[in-house]
């Protein structure tokens, strides 16, 4: 299963990169799997999985979302951000 997570603000800063594809069930599993890839985004989130607060996780451009055991399907994206981004 494949899953594809972008960045913007801070996140992207740090990560250096737009977004990549992870392999993921569930939203932890893909917050931790980017951290692997990208230890500079090791800040952003908890053991489990869960994003820190100041961190929002949007899936698919319709909700927002912060449990770590949140379901993905194939195909899902992932927009990981900053709280404090817009106007």
């Amino acid at each position: 299963m494949s899953v594809r997570i972008e960045f913007f603000g801070v996140p992207r800063h740090r990560a250096g990169v737009v977004g990549l594809d992870v392999a993921a069930a569930t939203l932890g599993t893909a917050v931790l799997e980017t951290v692997r890839r990208f230890p500079a985004l090791k800040e952003f989130c908890a053991a489990d999985g869960a994003l820190c607060p100041g961190f929002l996780a949007n899936v698919n451009g319709r909700t927002f979302v912060s449990d770590p055991a949140t379901p993905l399907a194939d195909g899902d994206s992932v927009l990981i951000l900053s709280s404090d981004v817009g106007g």
